[in-house]
């Protein structure tokens, strides 16, 4: 077995690398050792200095690591991308969110909703929020922490709401996804996947990512709401 693959990847992927890894495990005879987490941390992690082999990383995050030498430019593909969404408690009534007036009248008249603080689906509603003119009311009955599965909040009972990437609420059991943000106000993140400088496995790496961008994958991907790049 040869030296074990470190991949450093968003909470987004997680669902779909858990059902891909595997096999990719079995053809190489070797073993991925997986760091899931929000981009922000995942930044602090990599500037740090304590690196991977590859790392799946949104747009911004990726741009600065290849910028500060971490990651080997040429060595950077497309894979896939996604929206941010909506989930409530499975079977729970739907709120509509159709529009942004209606996506308004949602979260305000929630008991209380949820989303992360250093993920970029988080930061990115942190922001969207006060754009809409409800921050103060809804940071007044948020339940927030820095990463993970948001909607395990709405599944414990503290949150009527969580606002997240589409891929992250569908990994959640017990957790009914609503739909997308209105488009007016949705943000999308594509995430890329790219060899780092210093890995130790750089051909192993490569054939990862090329694994990740095959069509076996994109349907792995598109089921768990994730829309393929490759």
């Amino acid at each position: 077995m040869t030296t074990p693959l470190k991949l450093y990847s968003g909470n987004g992927l997680s669902s779909s690398l858990r059902v891909l890894l595997p096999a990719f495990e079995r053809e190489h005879d070797c073993k991925v050792d997986v760091l899931y987490e929000p981009a922000q941390i995942l930044l602090r992690e990599i500037t740090a200095g304590r690196t991977a082999d590859l790392g799946i990383l949104g747009g911004g995050v990726m741009d600065q690591v290849i910028k500060q030498g971490y990651i080997i430019p040429g060595s950077v593909r497309p894979l896939t991308s996604n929206g941010i969404g909506v989930g409530v408690l499975k079977g729970a009534p739907r709120p509509d969110i159709s529009s942004v007036e209606a996506f308004k009248r949602a979260l305000l008249n929630a008991r209380c909703v949820a989303y992360t603080t250093e993920g970029a689906s988080g930061i990115y509603f942190a922001g969207l929020i006060d754009k809409l003119g409800i921050g103060n009311e809804i940071r007044a009955k948020a339940k927030t922490r820095a990463g993970g599965l948001i909607a395990e909040f709405v599944v414990s009972g503290e949150a009527d709401l969580a606002v997240q990437q589409i891929p992250e609420i569908m990994a959640v059991a017990g957790v009914d996804y609503v739909g997308p943000l209105p488009a007016e106000v949705q943000s999308l993140s594509v995430n890329r996947a790219g060899v780092f400088t210093n890995s130790k496995v750089p051909q192993l790496a490569e054939a990862l990512r090329d694994y990740l961008r095959t069509p076996a994958a994109a349907e792995v991907f598109k089921a768990r709401g994730l829309d393929p790049q490759a």
